[in-house]
C-alpha cells in the first residue's frame, strides 16, 4: 500500500534517523527517491523513478538514482524486486533481514513478509546441498486478494 501523509514523514524520519545512526547521510535526492517508493502503488524501476523526479525539476541523469537506489539498498531502506527489475520501500528497515515478497501478476502490488521460519528453512536446504546464499530472497508470483475478490 502506498504511503502517504503523516506516515509518509514517519518513515522518512526514521529512515533520516537510522542513517545518523549509521554514520551515513540520507540526503535530499535520497531521501526523495525512498518518498517515491514508498508513495507508488507498486515497484519502480529505475527510470519510472527518474521520470518522477524529472516533474518539475532540472535535468537529471540515470546515474543519480541509481547512486541513490545503490545507497538505499545497502542502508535496507529499499528492496529489489528481482523478477520485475524493480524497487520498493522497506516496511522495516531497522534490522538486516531476509525478505519474501508476495507479487499480484494482476494489479502489480507487492506486499513484504518477513518470516524468520521461511528463511530458517531455506537457509538449512541451501546449506545441505552446499549453497551459500547471497541474499535469501523469495518472490512468490501470484494473485492478491484484493483482485481473488474482484473476479469472485
Amino acid at each position: 500500500m502506498p504511503t502517504t501523509g503523516e506516515a509518509l514523514e514517519r518513515v522518512l524520519d526514521r529512515a533520516e534517523a537510522l542513517c545518523r545512526q549509521r554514520g551515513v547521510r540520507l540526503t535530499p535526492q535520497r531521501r526523495r527517491v525512498l518518498s517515491i517508493l514508498c508513495m507508488a502503488e507498486r515497484p519502480l524501476g529505475a527510470y519510472e523513478i527518474l521520470e518522477i523526479m524529472r516533474e518539475g525539476a532540472r535535468a537529471l541523469a540515470p546515474p543519480t538514482v541509481y547512486r541513490a537506489l545503490d545507497f538505499l539498498l545497502e542502508q535496507g531502506l529499499a528492496h529489489k524486486i528481482e523478477s520485475l527489475h524493480a524497487f520498493v520501500g522497506c516496511t522495516h528497515p531497522e534490522h538486516p533481514h531476509a525478505s519474501q515478497f508476495l507479487i499480484c501478476a494482476e494489479c502489480g502490488r507487492v506486499t513484504e513478509l518477513e518470516d524468520a521460519t521461511i528463511a530458517h528453512s531455506l537457509t538449512l536446504a541451501a546449506s545441505e546441498s552446499g549453497f551459500r546464499p547471497s541474499r535469501p530472497v523469495v518472490e512468490l508470483i501470484g494473485t492478491c486478494a484484493d483482485c481473488v475478490l474482484k473476479h469472485a
